[in-house]
This record gives structure tokens, C-alpha cells and sequence, in this order.
């Protein structure tokens, strides 16, 4: 099937990237997973609350990495292998950074451009998931949806009993029923909605500030399509009709465990009547607007890692500014 144009603008989205073999077929191999993790080549990822360390070289980004020799006790899961380096996560607080806030996040005493270059330094697939390389965003953003999925699922909901970590970290054991429990995504659909006139449907949240804007979205119900839950999410929170739901791309969002589904929709209706529970305000857009309302700073748009930027950048016909 060809791609169209707008499809090619689309391009590679960010936090959908990752070179390595996921290696599915190891991961009930306890004999490869103790080799693997005795093997000086392999290498770990820690992860902590979404974070993890990483150091900047000039404008380079990378994920720090350790020996297996080197990695903190810890939940261990495999992520994959490539080139015969097997790539695990560890679960445990970032060595180095052991002061948290309130709500037990880890507190960086600077920004990331201002830590000297080689210098370790936490953070979360919102900071650098743009920046990273494509192993190490591919490698981030799955020890994060696995952290984030352990995190919520230690006891096993149909008896209550602790349950414990087996296949690579990739399924949970209930030890008194034996039922097996899998690490699930939510699906949701997010959608640019465009009218006749081509213009673009942006809105804001009511936890949002003002000015942040960006597009609709919502979770899949249970029993529903996929292009059934863009019409219906759409005529929900801002009660415009739309048609011709049209997949665009897919990216993983772990916050906590989101895939997110990327739709154009085309609007039939453009009287706009906010479900104010879940917008605060909505709003068309031209491109010559939305442009002047960016550069003014009335608008802020999602920052570049997530599919809600690429999907308006895609609408508009080229990059934006004017991040969160």
C-alpha cells in the first residue's frame, strides 16, 4: 500500500522507535536468562519511577548503561537482545539522586543542559525521549511500561496473594491459584479533527493551564472499534459530528501503560458545545492562526515526543514551535 503524503510528513514517531529483538522466546529459558545476566557484555538499564540516568555529549543523549556486575538489587527484566548483547531493567532508586519531592520523584539539583556533559542525570521519557538515539528510546520507553505495570499489579486479583515475577519479568504467578497474569496496554485514540475549510480543532483541559492547547482524545470502551471511539469521543467532549476516521500511526504512551492511536477525522458539524467536565475550551484553527497565536505565545503545543505534536505538525505541513 502506498503511503500518502501526509503519512511520509508523519514520519517516524518517537517514542515508537527501538532496534532490539524483544526475544520472547528466552524469556521462559531460566537457564539463558542466569548466562545472560552472568555475561559481562550484557548490559542494564535502571529505572526508578519512570526515570532513568542518562548523559549528554554535545547535543548526543544517551541512556547510562551498566554491567549486570555493576546493577543494584532489584525487580530484573529482559528487554531484548541485539548484536548478542542481551538488555535487561532493574528496578531501584537511581544511584546518585536519593532526594525525592513530595509525591517521592526523584529531584535533579539542575537541568539536563546544565550538568556537565558526561555527568550523570535522571530523567523521564517527557525529558529525553526525544533526544535519545533509537535503542535507548526503544529501551526507555519499554523498562517503563513494564516498571509501571509491576508497580500496580504485585497482588493477584483473584485471591489477593502476593504474586511473583517470572518470564523475564514479563508475566506475574499467582503461587496459591497458578493464574498468570500479563502486562496490559490501554488503547486510546487521539484525533485531529479537521472541517471543510481545512482548519485544524484544538482544546484544553480543565486541569490545563491556559493557552495549552492540543487534540482530542480518549480511551477504547469495551466492545468498541476503533473508529467507533474517535466519532463517539469526539461528539462527547466538544459535541462535533465527524466521519472518515483515518488511522495515521501508533506510539506507546506509558503514563501509565496508554497506546495511542492516531487518527484525522473529518468534521461535519462546527458548532462546538464543550463537555465541561472534560474541556475546558475548544477551538478552530487555520494555519495562518495558528501560526500568529504561536508566535504571540498565546498557544503552547505538546512538546515533540508525543503523537498529539506530530499529528499537528502532519495538519500544518511542516515543524512547530512553541512547546509546553
Amino acid at each position: 500500500m502506498e503511503t500518502t503524503a501526509e503519512e511520509q510528513l508523519l514520519g517516524p514517531l518517537l517514542l515508537a522507535r527501538g532496534t532490539i529483538d524483544r526475544s520472547a522466546l528466552l524469556r521462559g529459558d531460566s537457564g539463558w536468562l542466569a548466562r545472560a545476566w552472568a555475561n559481562p557484555s550484557s548490559r542494564v538499564l535502571l529505572v526508578h519511577q519512570g526515570r532513568t540516568l542518562v548523559r549528554r555529549t554535545g547535543e548526543q543523549v544517551d541512556a547510562v548503561l551498566s554491567t549486570t556486575a555493576d546493577a543494584p538489587e532489584g525487580e530484573r527484566f529482559l528487554l531484548g537482545v541485539e548484536d548478542d548483547v542481551a538488555y535487561f531493567a532493574v528496578t531501584a532508586p537511581l544511584p546518585g539522586f536519593a532526594d525525592a519531592d513530595v509525591n517521592g520523584r526523584v529531584v535533579a539539583p539542575l537541568g539536563l543542559r546544565d550538568t556537565p556533559e558526561g555527568e550523570p542525570f535522571p530523567a523521564g521519557l517527557r525529558e529525553v525521549g526525544a533526544l535519545l538515539g533509537d535503542r535507548d528510546a526503544g529501551l526507555l520507553v519499554y523498562a517503563v511500561a513494564l516498571e509501571a505495570w509491576h508497580t500496580t499489579h504485585e497482588y493477584c486479583p483473584r485471591c489477593g496473594s502476593r504474586t511473583r515475577v517470572e518470564a523475564g519479568g514479563h508475566i506475574r504467578v499467582c503461587p496459591e491459584d497458578n493464574s498468570q497474569h500479563f502486562p496490559r496496554v490501554d488503547p486510546a485514540v487521539i484525533m485531529l479533527v479537521r472541517d471543510e475549510r481545512d482548519r485544524c480543532l484544538l482544546a484544553r483541559g480543565p486541569q490545563w493551564p491556559e493557552g495549552r492547547l492540543s487534540i482530542l482524545a480518549g480511551f477504547v470502551e469495551p466492545g468498541e472499534s476503533l473508529e467507533h471511539a474517535v466519532i463517539r469521543e469526539v461528539a462527547e467532549e466538544v459535541g462535533v459530528n465527524v466521519i472518515n476516521p483515518r488511522y495515521l500511526g501508533s506510539q506507546p504512551w506509558p503514563f501509565p501503560r496508554s497506546l495511542m492511536l492516531g487518527f484525522f477525522a473529518e468534521a461535519t458539524s462546527t458548532e462546538i458545545t464543550c463537555d465541561l467536565a472534560e474541556i475546558a475550551e475548544a477551538r478552530w484553527f487555520t494555519r495562518a492562526e495558528l501560526l500568529a497565536a504561536l508566535r504571540s505565545g498565546e498557544v503552547r503545543l505538546p512538546p515533540p515526543v508525543s503523537i498529539a505534536r506530530r499529528l499537528i505538525e502532519t495538519w500544518y505541513g511542516d515543524h512547530l514551535t512553541g512547546d509546553w
